[in-house]
């Protein structure tokens, strides 16, 4: 398909694990009006439904985009993971050997582009109905935390893979995870400021810069740059603003993003808009949002489910961060109940119709 731009060595190590994923697959299975039909095809082709089932994940190798690769294949997907280096590509290699990638009668694709290059991520989303972005980085200096450089990483690689799903002869769709923190952090001393906090709110810019919350600035930064390429190039675009992803091992699999995101803990807290969601749920939420885009239901949707109030709550985040729950609490206290209320109504109702995403 003209997608893959590789040393020879490296070419062969990739076909090499595509077609040990695909040999565990040995047919693809699609749901017709007559049930389910065996193709013996060795990939999807480009035609009808089977083309709406092919879909790619970019930073497909983290915490987030191996929850909602498994949860595409677990629908009837088959997917497209795209890496950038060859680290990657044995982590992919091992997680298939483990199990902690699950196949279910669909295909896997391994191919290699670059999230600086646009005319690189037009090739390898050729083929493929939708995009997820999880948006998923690292210090690329090796430093801990999230900097102000990273921030300018995270919207430039939002805005290439957006522009290259925007000239894609077979892109439709494009679902983008941004955060919470892209609609909380505000001039709370306002008094006229809505006490509601749902998809429609937005973060200021100068607030974050002020507070040197680099991640909510970067997240805030590429979502609303999103919407706007989205905009011009008539893209349909879904944005999802996840809270602290938790789940099981979330802070030794994602430190980067788990710390960055609590930067202003003890604010957030304080506010009642401390709120976590589980990794598995945060994915299922991914396949809903593209679910319902084929039927023109898109948009921006904040996605949690529980805001951290009690002690136990506390604590239970404390010792799965290793954060002291002094520096989450300060000399806060939320039993006057929380100035602000997050809203997921939008979400929730959009996965309760949503039959095959069911909890």
């Amino acid at each position: 398909m003209g997608i893959l731009r590789l040393e020879e060595t490296e070419k062969v190590e990739i076909e090499e694990f595509r077609r040990m994923l695909l040999s565990c697959a040995a047919v693809h299975r699609r749901k017709d009006e007559d049930g389910f039909r065996s193709e013996e095809n060795a990939l999807p082709t480009a035609n009808g439904d089977v083309l709406d089932r092919l879909v790619c994940v970019t930073s497909g190798v983290s915490y987030l985009g191996i929850a909602i690769v498994n949860q595409l294949l677990v629908n009837g997907y088959s997917v497209r993971i795209i890496v950038d280096n060859q680290e990657d590509v044995e982590k992919l290699r091992e997680m298939e050997i483990s199990g902690e990638m699950r196949l279910n009668d669909s295909f896997v694709e391994v191919v290699m582009a670059k999230l600086t290059e646009v005319e690189s991520l037009t090739e390898a989303f050729d083929g493929c109905r939708g995009v997820f972005h999880p948006a998923a980085f690292v210090d690329p200096a090796g430093l801990s935390g999230y900097t102000k450089a990273m921030a300018d990483i995270e919207v430039i690689a939002t805005k290439n893979v957006v522009k290259a799903c925007g000239v894609s002869a077979s892109v439709r769709y494009c679902v983008l995870t941004s955060s919470l923190l892209t609609c909380i952090w505000r001039d709370n001393s306002v008094d006229e400021l809505s006490r509601l906090i749902d998809h429609k709110c937005w973060s200021d810019e100068s607030v974050c810069i002020n507070k040197k919350l680099w991640y909510a600035l970067g997240k805030l930064r590429a979502e609303k740059a999103a919407w706007e390429i989205a905009k011009e190039s008539y893209l349909k675009l879904s944005t999802i603003c996840p809270g602290l992803i938790s789940g099981s091992e979330f802070y030794q699999k994602s430190p980067t993003s788990t710390i960055a995101y609590l930067k202003g803990v003890q604010e957030m807290y304080t506010y009642g808009l401390l709120a976590t969601v589980d990794i598995d749920r945060l994915a299922k939420a991914h396949v809903c949002v593209f679910e319902e885009m084929k039927k023109n239901v898109y948009g921006r949707y904040i996605c949690f489910d529980q805001v951290i109030k009690r002690e136990d709550e506390i604590q239970k985040l404390a010792c799965e961060t290793g954060i002291n729950v002094s520096s989450i609490i300060g000399g806060a206290s939320c039993s006057n109940g929380p100035r602000f209320e997050l809203s997921n109504i939008k979400l929730v109702q959009l996965m309760s119709r949503t039959r095959k995403c069911n909890e």
